[in-house]
């Protein structure tokens, strides 16, 4: 399985990317691939969302220079932006299993076992609350596209997210939902190359894979106009 270890890239770019990734591993051209990234500020509403949740009215979101778009995800609306890690995972799930709960279950594992690895006590959670969860506060956002038993889009883990951007929106749809990051749990600095590694591991190990690292160009396409340094915040 290759690994897409980027920068910082618009979320076009980034869901064009998935897209043709997608399309060569319906048609057996590739083999899995998981992209590790961040986003400019942008704010996403999947097939089941509610445009209230979006809570800020278009032209301050234009002025603070944050985009919407409509996707194909599930889910409602969410937010992302700088230190977020996001991860897409692009498998052919008919070489692993053909079972939806079970590629969300195994997501969570591998969030919950990164969080640990910093020493955060994260729990999964199912239902319209599906995510990793700290007591009230949510620490990953989970929206998944699967299509031929090909999966995409997939988590947000908050690392050191921008949070007052947060108040913008009706998080996931839950007006009660809490939201936290890792450096604010942890009080300290968090490493973000570290966290990068934690969760290729993790998936490696959950997933029964063996990630390769590899660059855009090496798979064969063309990279994101956008893409930045992978330390770029």
């Amino acid at each position: 399985m290759y690994l897409l270890n980027l920068g910082l890239v618009s979320y076009d770019d980034g869901l064009a990317l998935q897209h043709r990734i997608v399309e060569r591993c319906k048609a057996g051209q590739l083999d899995d691939v998981l992209i590790l990234l961040e986003h400019p500020p942008v704010i996403t509403l999947g097939r089941q969302a509610d445009e209230t949740n979006i809570i800020a009215a278009p032209e301050f979101l234009g002025e603070l220079g944050i985009q919407v778009r409509r996707v194909e995800r599930g889910g409602d609306v969410t937010y992302h932006g700088p230190g977020q890690l996001m991860g897409y995972p692009i498998l052919n799930l008919r070489d692993h299993r053909k079972d939806v709960g079970w590629y969300i279950s195994s997501l969570q594992a591998v969030l919950v076992d990164v969080l640990a690895e910093f020493g955060i006590d994260a729990e999964p959670r199912s239902g319209e609350k599906t995510g990793v969860w700290i007591g009230n506060d949510k620490i990953v956002a989970i929206g998944a596209r699967i299509e031929e038993w090909v999966s995409y889009h997939g988590f947000a883990l908050y690392v050191d997210p921008i949070m007052p951007h947060f108040d913008l929106i009706v998080p996931c749809g839950l007006p009660d939902t809490g939201l936290a990051g890792m450096q604010q749990i942890l009080g300290g600095e968090v490493d973000p190359d570290a966290v990068r590694r934690a969760v290729a591991k993790h998936f490696g190990r959950v997933f029964g894979v063996d990630l390769q690292e590899v660059t855009v160009a090496e798979l064969g396409l063309t990279e994101p106009a956008s893409l930045a340094p992978v330390a770029a915040r």
